[in-house]
């Protein structure tokens, strides 16, 4: 039996560590956040794709223990780190991924392994990670203990492409590593695919996220111009969807949130001109155009607003859907903040609804939050669908509302209007 330690305990952390728990590794999690911890030690997940019986079972199994004590990170046998990397004004941040490292450094004993799945530009593992470890343990990184990265493949909400079934990319920083971490993720997911070093899975999923960042930049875009023109972006994506080949489906929406889109291509491009001193003009255009579709979901809401011969300033709005992505209950990033700011600084009278997302988000500051009954809906001058949550019922989004102003093209009919 392996012993396992995750650190970092979110929407990548904690279901690795289930999924380790239960293919019989004793795993440990660590996570600062003692508020998280106290959560799963009693039995409750926080993240939609961990249910709480799953987690029930493998607190009841003996084979996973969470504390917010560095301590239980002692006598690992592969540590993953699933720490978060954000963006400070712009700027990657490291400083978890940099903690998390010192941390494991005091623990880390001859023949141990230690995995990076935490997102970050190529070369973070080698020139970050690895002198860390060196230096906290007076280890030899590849000599005395191994070393890799793996980059997370987590897709809130999907029921299809789980940890499980989506292939894992693996890497070390030399071959006795990469053995060492295929084996490890073998048992862990059903297919894993090695690449030569750290970087180039650090830029493989760099790649992956930019070229989704990139594509709905475009279609956002091309809405933008659309509606413009008189076309119907919608039915055009739909029809350029029957396209066997060649093609691949994004869809317009109010903007971007979780982790991955509003930050990791930045990352790409922050590596790019500092280490060549060029700038990366597909991410800079992606960022621009995405970053400022909340704007722009404003500017169609007040123009439908004057064309119906009223002002924002006093009306009632009801936005649904605060998450970033349908489904879930992730916050990070979401367009709706933005949205609800500009709102409100126009004057707006807003509420929200949302049955995935709890309160104590940053929308919570400014707006209250409702339940999307019959009479609010009536009640709101405009209903603005963020997040097309299936748990909202749209045939009474549909009959009840005055007017509803559709970023997700859920809905039709004559008092819908789509992004």
């Amino acid at each position: 039996m392996t012993t396992v330690v995750v650190v970092g305990l979110g929407y990548v952390g904690l279901p690795l560590a289930m999924r380790a728990a239960e293919v019989g590794h004793r795993v440990a999690g660590y996570d600062v956040d003692g508020a998280r911890v106290k959560s799963l030690e009693s039995g409750e997940s926080y993240i939609e794709d961990v249910p709480s019986g799953q987690l029930k079972q493998a607190l009841e199994s003996g084979r996973f223990r969470p504390s917010a004590e560095a301590s239980i990170c002692a006598g690992f046998d592969v540590a993953v780190v699933a720490a978060p990397t954000p963006l400070r004004d712009g700027l990657p941040d490291l400083t978890y991924l940099e903690d998390s490292a010192r941390t494991l450094a005091r623990y880390l004993r001859p023949g141990a392994t230690v995995v990076v799945e935490s997102t970050s530009y190529p070369g973070t593992t080698q020139e970050k990670v690895l002198p860390l470890l060196e230096e906290g343990s007076g280890l030899v990184a590849g000599r005395d203990f191994h070393l890799g990265f793996s980059p997370e493949r987590i897709d809130p909400g999907n029921m299809t492409w789980t940890l499980v079934t989506t292939p894992k990319i693996v890497s070390g920083i030399d071959e006795a590593s990469l053995e060492v971490i295929k084996a490890f993720y073998d048992t862990i997911v059903d297919q894993t695919v090695t690449v030569s070093s750290p970087r180039e899975a650090e830029l493989a999923k760099l790649v992956e996220n930019t070229f989704r960042h990139v594509n709905i930049a475009l279609v956002n875009e091309l809405a933008m111009y659309a509606h413009d023109l008189g076309i119907d972006v919608w039915e055009a994506i739909e029809a350029a969807s029957t396209k066997p080949f060649g093609f691949m489906r994004f869809t317009p929406g109010p903007g971007v949130g979780g982790h991955c889109l509003p930050i990791d291509p930045s990352y790409l491009s922050w590596r790019v001109e500092r280490a060549l001193g060029k700038s990366f003009r597909f991410v800079e255009l992606a960022d621009d155009i995405n970053n400022h579709m909340p704007d722009y979901v404003v500017h169609r809401i007040m123009m439908s607003f004057n064309a119906q011969g009223r002002p924002v300033k006093g009306a009632r709005i009801l936005l649904l859907g605060l998450a970033y992505k349908k489904n879930t209950g992730d916050a990070r990033q979401s367009p709706a903040v933005r949205v609800s700011q500009l709102l409100a600084a126009m004057g707006a009278h807003l509420r929200a609804a949302d049955p995935y997302v709890v309160e104590g988000t940053a929308v919570d500051d400014m707006v209250p939050r409702v339940e999307p009954t019959p009479a609010e809906l009536a009640d709101a001058d405009a209903v603005v669908l963020l997040t097309d949550h299936d748990a909202f019922d749209f045939a009474e989004i549909r009959t009840h509302a005055k007017f509803v102003f559709d970023c997700r093209r859920r809905l039709s009919g004559a008092n819908v209007e789509s992004i």
